[in-house]
């Protein structure tokens, strides 16, 4: 299960578009138009977007009377960072032993 969000969460910021849409909605819920403004394309096409995100998790989206606001649904970024952090430690334990070997190669 995990390793199936972890593919649509990274599907889904593999587009710059979405990438942006999720950075708005860190400040706050949104309505579609609102969203499709700082955009080059139809409020259509900022749609499909959305719903890329909303399939991958990152986006849902609620009934307020006749508005649909966006909510940015944080878990599976945390889900994603959680991974990567394995990655991180492994990387820096191998520039600590690279530190220590060009430290020693200094001192001879």
């Amino acid at each position: 299960m995990q390793t199936q969000q972890l593919d649509r969460t990274f599907a889904a910021l593999a587009d710059p578009t979405r990438r942006a849409i999720l950075m708005r909605l860190m400040e706050g819920d949104a309505l579609l138009k609102d969203l499709a403004k700082p955009f080059e394309m139809s409020v259509p096409a900022v749609g499909k977007h959305l719903k890329v995100l909303e399939d991958a998790g990152l986006v849902s989206r609620r009934r307020d009377a006749q508005r649909r606001p966006c909510h940015l649904e944080a878990e599976p970024l945390k889900i994603a960072v959680d991974w990567l952090e394995e990655y991180r430690q492994f990387w820096e334990a191998r520039y600590h032993q690279l530190d220590a070997l060009l430290a020693e190669k200094n001192d001879e």
